[in-house]
């Protein structure tokens, strides 16, 4: 199998663009599907949800990009790591729509471990064909005018902090779990950048990775919109690496009863910087001082009978940016810092 890797240098800044960088958070029931459209019309895609249910989650997808961006291809999909509720609807995805490049962390950690990691990585390898390409921390996507920089992958990071603040503060109470030797640990992660304005999503990035990521120093910086780690789940959300980006926004793909832990929730409200927590569904286990107001929810139910509701920002070249529920048409604007 030919993986082609990309090579471009930490440096190589792209110019300033005009227009509008959208980003969707495409409700795939619990899964991931984050789909973001540059200024120049450039199209990636993080993750594809789950395999089965009748296509379900690749025909959201598609009817996201079809109807709402006008395109009918994407340039990139990225496998954030091999579990079934981020790459098992790509098989699907790809017999409906061209896709360019497939770019992931390398092969996947849990050959072999069972049955069904085995059968995922032969459908994503069957899919991508040759048209892999392995990325390493400081690589970029050859974007025209977007920043588009991977910061974690396959449990490395970058060498030094993109702006160096100072040892973070909320290492002094740093708390450690269970080692992660799974693909979950593996996640890619990358900012993207247009003006002053930063976008961080690191995948399913465990707790002790995300603690590596922010201590003794925060490897980010401060960050304008964050998609929450792992759906909320409590196996990630590190209050040292949530307290060390200082998130003005927050966007949290989670489904009706996976993610959206208690803990995660109050990881995230109890930093100042925080002016608003979105998700892509209410988390219905967890009672209504754990979620926010409905306002700031796509979808308010089980996942029978689901609408699949999206949540959209769009931001503009100097940093502002807006974001907006599909449900009910609410939206609210944010920045610069």
């Amino acid at each position: 199998m030919k993986i082609r890797t990309l090579l471009l240098p930490l440096f190589a800044l792209p110019l300033s663009a005009a227009g509008t960088l959208d980003i969707y958070w495409i409700d795939v029931e619990g899964g991931a599907a984050t789909l973001i459209v540059t200024p120049d019309s450039e199209t990636i895609l993080t993750d594809a949800g789950w395999p089965g249910f009748d296509d379900r989650d690749p025909i959201r997808i598609v009817d996201v990009l079809e109807n709402e961006v006008g395109r009918k291809e994407l340039d990139y999909f990225i496998a954030s790591h091999f579990h079934r509720d981020h790459t098992g609807g790509v098989a699907a995805l790809a017999s409906m729509i061209p896709i360019g490049r497939f770019v992931d962390h390398g092969d996947s950690v849990e050959m072999g471990w069972n049955e069904r990691a085995d059968l995922l990585w032969q459908s994503y390898t069957d899919a991508a064909g040759d048209d892999r390409m392995q990325v390493e921390p400081g690589d970029r996507l050859p974007l025209k005018n977007t920043d588009f920089l991977f910061v974690a992958a396959r449990s490395r990071f970058l060498d030094s902090p993109l702006s160096y603040q100072g040892p973070n503060p909320a290492c002094r109470d740093i708390v450690h779990k269970r080692v992660d030797k799974g693909e979950n640990g593996k996640s890619i992660g990358f900012l993207v950048r247009v003006g002053p304005f930063e976008f961080l999503d690191l995948g399913d990035l465990t707790w002790n990775f995300e603690n590596e990521t922010a201590c003794p120093t925060n490897l980010f910086g401060e960050i304008d919109l964050y998609q929450v780690t792992h759906h909320g789940m409590h196996m990630s959300g590190a209050p040292a690496h949530i307290r060390g980006i200082r998130p003005l926004v927050a966007v949290m793909n989670n489904g009706p009863r996976k993610g959206g832990s208690p803990a995660t929730y109050r990881a995230l409200t109890s930093v100042p910087s925080l002016a608003a927590l979105w998700q892509v569904h209410r988390a219905v286990e967890s009672d209504a001082g754990h979620n926010p107001e409905d306002d700031f929810i796509a979808n308010l139910g089980e996942t029978e009978g689901c609408g699949g509701h999206w949540i959209k920002a769009s931001v503009q070249p100097d940093g502002r940016f807006t974001l907006t529920n599909s449900r009910n048409g609410f939206s609210r604007s944010y920045g610069p810092r």
